[in-house]
């Protein structure tokens, strides 16, 4: 019987696959990392190919460790990196560029002149999104503006877009062989081209950016059967039945399906989502409104979300760029040799500030600097920067809604660090909850497969599978996680106004 679920996570960092048995339960993991590519200050890429020879190995290796072939798999479901851009030829699949990630910044000039005419909030009404680099829309006009023969081939009909989950299904389902050209209406609504209200392509947008609607994927919902798997062949005929970006089926994970549910990722970066149901709700906070997932026909929900572009990479630009850890996970062994940050502040604004900011004239600093501090008071600044981050989302969550948060539920690898979650415990002044199963966003992709395909037979089954591993009260004094929290605020504000001519000059912008 057909009674396990196969998730592919293509992330930020790494492309996993996670087959999951009918009770939830993690029967095998493979991951891959890929290569960050940094040509220069502000930019980064992806090389899809690479992403998708990691896709089929990471398949492979999954279903070869759990012992299973694809006559023991009901479908497959897609979890992907948001807003990061793939643009190929659709007669040959070979990508006509490196993916731009959603971290890179070179389309700043082009935002920074669409705000100025129409304002940030120009296109809020219609996508939920406020004008940033971060959205997919500015990167895939930079490809048609600035890739030789792209535009013309385009407007030829000869070029696909799509962000990663569209990238993979292509290939899954056969590449330039009759590949399927999709996408999920939770992937859609970060591009800054979907209206939310009608889930379709706006061709107004399309005419703001000069895109042609030709190369843009069709929007499904993010649990329906889409295709049946031709590549790799260890998993053929598996119908793909679950699509979602990586924060929605965090939230789909943790079966945060209602109004008023939320769930806190701690990845790459971190992303706090909170549920509206079928309602769209505008922030006056600095949120996004986005789609938190659709169900076949049923109305689509949404959600708000804070997004805060890095937590977990900053770990590893420790760990890469300045060699104080050998492994990711060595930040907590030698965060816990000291008692405190020893007045240090990290404030990781490496692609400016995101929510609830958004503020990209702001740059990375670490203030408080004496003498006294260590390569171990940094790297508790850098985690403390998460949780801080976090506090800064949270409390503009209480303001658009009202209510404060009875509990923050928690996932993804960083909340393996006790430390780190206790800390955030006591910076909110909020319970904070860990799940049994971390990996909520794989887990979030085969949930929604699985509903599609009857391994699941609807929410109630879903939400009776999620399980408490522990909790973290706060233990700190108010007055003293206050007064850390105001030294972050005074450290942010020295962040800000740093790009400017001469910085860009200093970064490299005068080669661009």
């Amino acid at each position: 019987m057909s009674d396990h679920v196969i998730a592919i996570d293509q992330g930020t960092t790494s492309t996993r696959a996670i087959v999951f048995d009918a009770h939830a339960h993690i029967v095998a993991i493979a991951q891959r990392e890929h290569q960050q590519i940094l040509p220069r200050a502000g930019w980064v890429e992806h090389d899809p190919v690479e992403i998708w020879t990691n896709t089929e190995w990471v398949l492979a290796r999954a279903l070869g460790k759990a012992g299973l072939s694809a006559s023991d798999i009901a479908a497959v479901g897609v979890t992907n990196q948001r807003e990061t851009v793939m643009v190929w030829d659709r007669r040959t699949g070979r990508p006509v560029h490196n993916a731009i990630v959603w971290q890179d910044t070179r389309t700043q000039p082009h935002i920074d002149a669409l705000t100025a005419e129409r304002g940030v909030d120009a296109f809020a009404e219609v996508t939920g999104l406020p004008l940033a680099a971060y959205f997919s829309a500015s990167k895939l006009a930079w490809f048609l503006d600035h890739v030789p023969g792209a535009r013309a081939a385009a407007e030829a009909g000869d070029l696909m877009f799509g962000t990663p989950d569209t990238w993979v299904v292509w290939n899954l389902t056969g590449g330039s062989e009759g590949g399927i050209h999709v996408t999920d209406v939770t992937n859609a609504s970060r591009t800054l081209l979907m209206d939310l209200r009608t889930l379709d392509w706006s061709d107004e947008l399309l005419a703001v950016w000069g895109i042609p609607r030709a190369m843009l994927p069709q929007i499904r919902s993010s649990s329906e059967v889409f295709g049946e798997v031709r590549v790799p062949a260890v998993l053929r005929s598996v119908p793909i039945a679950g699509i979602l970006g990586d924060q929605q089926a965090a939230t789909f994970g943790q079966a945060a399906f209602g109004a008023g549910e939320s769930k806190n990722t701690y990845g790459t970066g971190n992303f706090l989502l909170v549920g509206t149901g079928t309602e769209i709700v505008r922030s006056d906070a600095g949120l996004i409104t986005t789609v938190a997932y659709r169900c076949g026909d049923e109305p689509a929900r949404y959600a708000l979300e804070g997004s805060i572009a890095v937590t977990g990479s900053l770990v590893q630009w420790l760990r890469d760029n300045l060699g104080i850890i050998q492994r990711s996970e060595d930040v907590e062994t030698l965060a816990a040799t000291v008692a405190d940050n020893g007045g240090a502040y990290f404030v990781p604004a490496f692609s400016g500030l995101f929510a609830p900011y958004w503020r990209p004239d702001a740059r990375g600093a670490l203030v408080g600097l004496t003498r006294f501090v260590t390569k171990a008071h940094i790297a508790r600044a850098a985690l403390e920067a998460t949780a801080f981050q976090t506090r800064d989302v949270i409390d503009a969550v209480i303001s658009d809604t009202g209510r404060p948060l009875a509990e923050l539920r928690v996932d993804g690898g960083m909340t393996r660090n006790d430390a780190l979650m206790q800390f955030q415990a006591d910076v909110l002044g909020v319970t904070v909850v860990r799940p049994r199963i971390v990996e909520t966003t794989a887990l979030g992709a085969a949930y929604a497969a699985g509903l599609a395909t009857g391994v699941w037979g609807g929410f109630d089954d879903l939400r009776a599978h999620w399980q408490e591993e522990r909790r973290f009260e706060p233990a700190m004094p108010r007055e003293e996680a206050e007064r850390r929290y105001r030294l972050w605020r005074k450290a942010v504000s020295k962040s800000l106004d740093w790009v400017d001519d001469d910085a860009r000059i200093m970064a490299g912008g005068a080669q661009a």
